[in-house]
This record gives structure tokens, C-alpha cells and sequence, in this order.
């Protein structure tokens, strides 16, 4: 069932306003993660925002409870928190992201976010979020006469130059020699 995000709501939002928990829940439709009214993480943009009257309909249509506010009252596991984070990167890595960023969003410390990805997935969320991009460009090369310098983009790097060598570095051949050898 969908619910209108009124000005009170809002309100109550941007304000962290404790006295709205439990009367309703809001999800953030680019993160898929839930939060209760107080939720001390980054306000959302508001057109991503939907409203729900209880935690059962927000995880009935897969949002995911944040770490930050715990609006179930149990603690997130960190596994469950990583795979949010993971889906987050796949659906957002053609974005200009920094750690700063992928923390708020996933709402989390910078600090806690390093550390416990990298202890789930033994990469840091960097080594993660460009492996997802070099895949993305992988994928580009063999499918598309995109330039290289277009497929950089695409593929969420900001310089054709600093892809060409992490794709060198990562794969040992250049973006061009890979495309040459799939046509081959």
C-alpha cells in the first residue's frame, strides 16, 4: 500500500523527530534501507522517499532495516548490512561515489565501512566498486564500438586515462588490446 509523503512527514524527517517513531517508516527507494523518523543519517531526496506504515510492508517489498536507527530494534549483521552496501554499489558504481558518500548513503561511519566490508569480502569498497566498473567496461568493450574514452565514462570512471591503467593493471592489457582480441 503506498502512503503520501505529507509535510508533517517530511517534516519529521529532515527534523529527526523522535516522537513520530513506530506511527511510520520511511525507505529510501536508491539504498532499499528502511529508518525510523529520528534516523540521524543524511536526509533523502525526497522524490526517493517512500512511506510505510509498519516494518513488515517495508520488508515486504525488500528494504532492508538501517544500521544507523534500527527501526526493528535488533542490530543489523554485518553480513546483511555488506549485501546492502554490494547492491547499492551495483546499482549506483556509474556514479561519481566516494566513500563519504557510499557511508551516508548505506548509513554508516566511513570508519565501520572499511572496515567491515573488507572483513566480509576481504576488498575494501573501492577495490569492490572498481572491480564493478572494469566489469561493466569489460562488458562495453565486447558489446559496443563505444570509444574507450565513452566507455570510461559509462563505466563510472572520470578519466579515460586513469581507467586505461587500472584495466591494464587489472586485467594486463589495454582496453583496445582486449577489444582486439574478442574480435579476433
Amino acid at each position: 500500500m503506498k502512503y503520501p509523503l505529507t509535510k508533517n512527514r517530511w517534516t519529521a524527517i529532515i527534523n529527526n523527530d523522535a516522537t513520530k517513531d513506530g506511527t511510520f517508516y520511511y525507505g529510501v527507494k536508491t539504498t532499499k534501507i528502511f529508518c525510523k523518523p529520528s534516523c540521524h543519517s543524511k536526509v533523502p531526496n525526497k522524490n526517493n522517499v517512500l512511506i510505510f506504515k509498519t516494518i513488515d510492508e517495508a520488508l515486504n517489498l525488500g528494504f532492508r532495516p538501517c544500521k544507523r536507527c534500527q527501526p526493528t530494534g535488533k542490530n543489523l549483521p554485518n553480513s546483511l548490512w555488506i549485501k546492502q552496501i554490494q547492491t547499492y554499489l551495483a546499482l549506483n558504481y556509474q556514479q561519481p561515489l566516494t566513500l563519504i558518500k557510499i557511508a551516508e548513503d548505506c548509513h554508516g561511519s566511513v570508519s565501520n565501512l572499511q572496515r567491515t566490508f573488507k572483513k566480509v569480502t576481504g576488498q575494501s569498497p573501492t577495490e569492490y566498486l572498481t572491480t564493478l566498473r572494469l566489469q561493466h567496461s569489460q562488458k562495453l568493450l565486447q558489446e559496443t564500438n563505444y570509444s574507450i574514452k565513452t566507455i570510461a565514462i559509462r563505466s563510472g570512471f572520470n578519466s579515460d586515462t586513469y581507467y586505461n591503467t587500472l584495466f591494464k593493471k587489472h586485467f594486463n592489457q589495454t582496453p583496445q588490446d582486449y577489444r582486439i582480441g574478442i574480435q579476433s
